[in-house]
């Protein structure tokens, strides 16, 4: 008679949640991770439609501004360069790093390269310097430094980063929906946002949005897989029924409605047009490079905080708070900075939106494949690809950020006033000045000066007392009549 124990019968396996074996479960750990197939493949759609407005939007800022030859750069064709550096770079930032986060033109950084550089050089100088960012910040990844930057963060100040974030991205969906709009300088009031755009709300885009935020959250107290998507899906075949029947005069970057012509053909005129270094000759050495430290400092901690914030929610940390293999994501963002400035569709970096995907329980770079995949048929599909309203899409920003928030703030040591107030600091700053790199560097600063200030230098590590010094260097570059 056998004493061996019975073998243990395994529980039945719940449709959609069988993992995906094979070579390619093995190469992006998906079971490993504790994630699916079919999460993933949520997960890629997710992103891509909570970040798809970038087609449209960064063609129109950057194709509303002269360089100091009055030249401005063709509309289609910075949709094409757009969309085929965003696919490239999504789809190597899931081949390498194996992590669920999106790429594409940055948003602050096209301001910059728009509004500062362009006006004092030609177009291919401005874009020289965005690669020259780009290689500098992967010349920072192979000496170890940014790693090291990323590591020398406490825990606590991490989180503050990971909440900052929740709330930044809280704040776009509510902008970029209309649901809260800015109150124009005419008005001469100190309150910056307002309820809609006459402080109530109005228009059937509105009630888009908040029928699909009320849906959203809905779906996900109710632990329906695919909360976000269905919700965008939902919202956007609403959105095209509300448009063909009200006749709506506006919903803003994009419009619910199917297009005549569906097929675009890319243009592909822009790719390759940089000059590295005739940026210098135009307003001089020292000027371009406090450009590329402009550039540079900008992509570095956006790049920096999205990374944390995602891999955080994704529960891709250590007990320490560090993303293992880090710096192949690091290397990938760097190339992405020079690719940008190499197709002149600006620096490209990672995506805060990429937390949609995660949302959806995207766990690997598997979900970056299907993201980046639809990018490339973006190329060919724009009209396609851009008719999902922001309406129908932000209400996944407003759900992300909350669940950011539930599984961050419990980790921060509120005792400790000078980790406290620092991620305090850093919390508040991102959304109020709308900006991840302003949150973390006034939040640094913060934390360096609060722990001198208790006799606890020693407890700093020496990369935060650098970053300090470069981030208040940063700041008063205007005083110092140095922009």
């Amino acid at each position: 008679m056998s004493t061996s124990a019975p073998a243990k019968v395994p529980a039945p396996e719940q449709p959609g949640d069988r993992p995906a074996y094979g070579a390619l479960d093995r190469y992006f750990k998906i079971s490993e991770r504790g994630s699916t197939l079919s999460r993933e493949i949520r997960g890629g759609f997710a992103t891509f439609f909570a970040m798809a407005y970038i087609i449209v939007l960064n063609p129109i800022i950057l194709s509303s501004a002269k360089d100091m030859y009055g030249h401005q750069l063709d509309y289609g064709q910075l949709v094409t360069a757009t969309a085929v550096t965003a696919a490239f770079t999504t789809l190597l930032m899931g081949v390498i790093g194996n992590v669920p986060i999106a790429l594409a033109a940055g948003l602050g950084v096209n301001t910059v390269v728009a509004l500062q550089l362009a006006p004092r050089m030609s177009w291919p100088d401005a874009m020289g310097m965005v690669v020259l960012a780009g290689l500098v910040v992967m010349l920072l990844v192979a000496t170890g430094l940014r790693e090291r930057v990323m590591n020398a963060v406490p825990l606590g100040l991490r989180k503050g980063i990971s909440i900052g974030i929740g709330l930044f991205i809280m704040l776009i969906g509510l902008v970029d929906s209309g649901f809260v709009s800015r109150i124009p300088d005419a008005a001469h009031t100190t309150v910056p946002l307002q309820l809609g755009t006459d402080g109530h709300l109005n228009g059937w885009p509105i009630l888009v949005f908040v029928l699909g935020a009320l849906l959203t959250l809905a779906l996900i107290v109710r632990k329906v897989p695919g909360a976000i998507l269905i919700s965008i899906v939902a919202m956007t075949v609403l959105a095209m029924i509300i448009n063909a029947v009200a006749h709506v005069p506006s919903w803003g970057l994009t419009t619910p409605k199917w297009p005549g012509n569906p097929v675009a053909s890319p243009d592909f005129g822009l790719i390759g047009k940089v000059s590295l270094f005739g940026g210098f000759s135009e307003v001089g050495a020292l000027t371009g490079i406090l450009f590329v430290f402009t550039v540079l400092l900008s992509c570095f901690f956006d790049a920096m905080g999205t990374i944390m914030g995602v891999s955080d929610e994704a529960k891709l940390t250590d007990a320490e708070g560090n993303m293992p293999g880090i710096n192949k994501v690091l290397f990938v963002d760097g190339i992405a900075v020079a690719a940008g400035g190499a197709s002149s569709s600006s620096a490209t970096t990672c995506f805060v939106e990429s937390t949609a995907g995660v949302g959806e329980g995207a766990r690997t770079g598997f979900a970056n494949i299907i993201t980046g995949g639809l990018f490339a048929v973006a190329l060919f599909l724009t009209p396609v690809a851009t008719m999902v309203p922001s309406q129908a899409a932000t209400p996944a920003l407003l759900a992300v950020g909350f669940l950011i928030l539930s599984n961050s703030v419990k980790e921060i040591d509120w005792a400790d006033y000078t980790i406290a107030i620092p991620a305090f600091v850093t919390m508040m700053m991102m959304p109020f000045t709308y900006s991840i790199t302003n949150g973390i560097g006034m939040g640094f600063i913060t934390f360096v000066v609060l722990r001198l200030a208790a006799g606890r230098g020693r407890e700093i590590p020496v990369a935060m007392y650098v970053v300090a010094a470069v981030f208040g260097f940063y700041y008063l570059m205007p005083a110092l009549g140095l922009t």
